[in-house]
């Protein structure tokens, strides 16, 4: 086991000890933030020059995350390292792994990575998914059983955000679907009938500690995440406790360091079944930063150093809003400026800005968490700061 890492540490040439993160996006940055505020240096790999981690940190190495230079700089310089992007190369972070403590591992990593290694994951450990097909060849796709269809079609790898992503209806639908994809490894889900979607974040320690956030309730639309509330309004305590276990019991079985996130799906019927998994803070756990007396980046942070994990509190009930690309353009295509002073005078809000230099479409650029005394109050504002944004209400 590796040592701990405490706060205020030096280095061999007496200056503060860093830790490195492989990602320079907003998680990135959540993570800079989280680590200096005990004490730490952060140097951030990532290849872009305008990396909002970058930005932050007090080093970035700028280049490929599979550049052994790069690789190389960054295990000199750091005692510890952590990734804020699920499509880091594994490769590289079994690399930095020779030399310093990596948390997630590389191979828990590659398994959050392939869908199909996913899925199979979760039915080793028990946990109920969508059923499935894996499709990396025209064999696989001739043998597809007509049940799972309707479904969705994902590649196996780096889909995202409703990315890499076809609805198909019929065999002809999948084969059109599968050659647009350019017959890329992919799995078929058949299509559930769905109630809502929630998510669970833990985070464990080498030593074995897991402690775990409160369930999330999200919203999605267009494929990306609009809304998370917490408490989870319409999960029964009997459903929140069977996520809550199920995710523990998935980051066990992988022997895994750090912070995890697990999306499920909450069925019709009832029944609770395993979407995907994220080796990293989740855009779900946002609110935690406002909400709780410790975030899912201070998690993060323990979890890498072998310092204590506690568990988190969530001392404000609280919604949680992106904000995308879209709010910086009006109706006729035309930058602007969205209105932060109205939206800054209501009771309860926290404005995070990512500090990324372009605005597009469907981009994170930020995200506002509401906190309130009740539920029922933080989702009133969030449809309020909705109201002033523009936004359609939740």
């Amino acid at each position: 086991m590796s040592p701990v890492l405490l706060p205020g540490s030096v280095d061999q040439q007496g200056r503060p000890a860093a830790v490195g993160v492989m990602g320079g996006g907003q998680l990135g940055r959540m993570f800079v933030h989280a680590a200096q505020t005990l004490g730490f240096e952060v140097v951030v790999l990532d290849p872009d020059a305008n990396s909002p981690a970058g930005a932050a940190a007090q080093t970035q190495i700028q280049t490929a995350y599979l550049d052994a230079g790069g690789l190389a700089e960054l295990a000199r310089r750091c005692v510890a390292i952590t990734t804020e992007f699920e499509n880091v190369p594994a490769e590289a972070l079994k690399t930095l792994a020779q030399q310093r403590p990596v948390a997630p591992s590389g191979e828990a990593v590659a398994v959050c990575q392939d869908r199909a290694a996913e899925k199979a994951h979760f039915a080793g450990c028990g946990v109920p998914c969508a059923p499935y097909a894996v499709i990396a060849m025209a064999e696989q796709l001739a043998a597809v059983d007509e049940a799972l269809l309707p479904g969705i079609l994902k590649t196996a790898r780096l889909g995202y955000d409703g990315k890499g992503q076809v609805r198909v209806r019929s065999r002809a639908e999948l084969e059109q679907a599968w050659a647009e994809l350019k017959q890329a490894p992919c799995v078929l889900e058949q299509m559930l009938p769905l109630e809502r979607e929630i998510s669970v974040i833990v985070a464990r320690s080498a030593a074995g500690e897991i402690v775990h956030f409160p369930v999330q309730q999200n919203l999605h639309r267009d494929g990306i995440l609009a809304l998370t509330q917490v408490p989870a309004p319409d999960v029964s305590a009997a459903l929140q406790q069977e996520a809550v276990a199920c995710a523990r019991r998935i980051a066990e079985s992988l022997n895994y360091v750090g912070v995890l996130c697990v999306e499920f799906f909450v069925l019709r019927d009832g029944r609770l079944v395993a979407n995907e998994m994220a080796p990293r803070p989740h855009n779900s756990g946002h609110y935690s930063i406002d909400a709780c007396d410790l975030s899912q980046f201070d998690c993060q942070l323990r979890a890498m150093t072998g310092l204590p994990l506690v568990q988190p509190r969530l001392h404000s009930p609280c919604a949680m809003v992106n904000l995308l690309g879209d709010l910086w353009f009006d109706d006729q295509g035309r930058q602007r400026t969205p209105a932060w002073d109205q939206l800054l005078a209501l009771p309860g809000v926290h404005l995070h800005l990512y500090g990324k230099t372009e605005a597009r479409a469907g981009r994170k650029m930020g995200h506002l968490t509401l906190t309130a005394a009740t539920a029922e109050q933080a989702l009133a504002t969030a449809n309020r700061a909705a109201a002033l944004l523009g936004l359609p209400g939740f």
